[in-house]
């Protein structure tokens, strides 16, 4: 019988754990978190207790969803063993906390966490493409959000390429399915212009997923810009603070991402309206201009027109006061010496018995010099 079984420490350490590890290779415990400590940055010890017991835990940090302090309600999965040295206790497998007000409180411990790092600084937030080409959705393909989503995006503006990460938005597998969404669009050959999660409002447990602190810090660190909307009003998850851009439903996530198609239509006649107003008043200030310089240059050219021909009376008062035919109405009259065909200005042009050719105003007359004298000779 086994009552007659006398074991030695250590074989009852092993059948103990062979035991136990057949009966529960694996288990769940609620309970509030108590004499929590972190060991090297590295080891993590803590007990459970309820009212009556306490069990103690064992783990790593890399197995916590991020800071966590005594009080707070927390589910642990772990395997169950019988340690030869250090007595019973739990090997932690996963961590969270649970509750309403436990999940808040552990996303306000990694929040101030972060925000120390400045995961959280506007001095890193990339602007938005607007509107974007291509966009890689990151939400479940069953979900309204992926509906509600799409739909708006189509009705507003239309043609542009969607490709979706199907994944789960809650739950254990929620965090690594929404991080290795990331990891495939920022590694994506063809890479799209903005990444947008999202999901449905809930409770404060169906959302603690977005509020996972490697998540948060792949949304942080992704190489394309991202844009993160929980239809939660209330709360901001921690992958909100950390987006380029958060949005507060899986619709309002669309209405930023590209313009409304009718708003944008009437935008543009609007403008071709402003554009055609002002084209026309260039017209016609450029008519009025025109006219005016032509104005001016009439006026110049009426004037300029009146100078000269002022000017050309005065010069043909001048030409007529040096008409001939005016000086030889005067009984004036013009010599030319018959033989040499020269004009006689002078007396001492001529010589007795030079003939010469007398004109008059009215007619011309041949005589012979028989005598002449100078003034000089008078």
């Amino acid at each position: 019988m086994m009552n007659d079984i006398v074991f030695g420490v250590s074989d009852f350490v092993a059948v103990f754990n062979q035991t136990i590890e057949y009966a529960y290779p694996s288990i769940n415990i609620v309970g509030e978190l108590a004499n929590f400590r972190v060991s090297k940055n590295r080891w993590v010890y803590f007990d459970l207790k309820d009212d009556m017991s306490s069990v103690k835990f064992f783990g790593t940090v890399y197995q916590l969803p991020g800071p966590l302090e005594d009080g707070l309600m927390v589910q642990v999965t772990g395997v169950p063993r019988l340690h030869p040295q250090y007595g019973f206790s739990i090997s932690v497998q996963n961590l969270k906390p649970v509750g309403e007000g436990s999940i808040k409180r552990a996303s306000a411990l990694l929040e101030a966490k972060l925000r120390s790092e400045g995961l959280f600084d506007a001095s890193r937030k990339r602007l938005l493409p607007y509107p974007p080409a291509r966009i890689g959705l990151v939400t479940s393909a069953e979900s309204a959000a992926y509906h509600d989503f799409i739909k708006i995006l189509q009705e507003r503006w239309g043609g542009v390429e969607v490709e979706l990460a199907d994944v789960q938005v809650q739950g254990e597998k929620a965090p690594p399915q929404l991080i290795a969404a990331l990891d495939y669009f920022n590694s994506h050959n063809n890479p799209v212009e903005v990444i947008v999660i999202t999901r449905g409002g809930g409770s404060a447990e169906d959302l603690s997923a977005f509020n996972h602190e490697q998540l948060t810090r792949s949304v942080a660190t992704s190489r394309i810009p991202t844009l993160v909307a929980v239809g939660h009003e209330v709360d901001v998850s921690l992958a909100e603070l950390a987006a380029d851009r958060r949005a507060s439903t899986p619709s309002n996530a669309a209405q930023i991402l590209v313009p409304d198609k009718t708003n944008a239509i009437a935008d543009v006649r609007a403008s071709i309206e402003v554009m055609h107003n002002q084209v026309l008043s260039n017209i016609l200030m450029s008519k009025a201009c025109v006219y005016d310089n032509v104005s001016d240059i009439f006026q110049a050219l009426e004037g300029s027109l009146l100078v000269a021909s002022r000017d050309i009376l005065l010069l043909r008062s001048e030409v007529e006061a040096q008409n001939p035919a005016r000086i030889f109405g005067k009984g004036f009259a013009q010599i030319r010496n018959v033989a040499t065909n020269k004009l006689s200005k002078s007396v001492h042009d001529i010589q007795i018995g030079t003939e010469i050719e007398v004109r008059f105003v009215d007619g011309t007359a041949t005589a012979q010099i028989y005598s002449k004298s100078s003034v000089s000779d008078l």
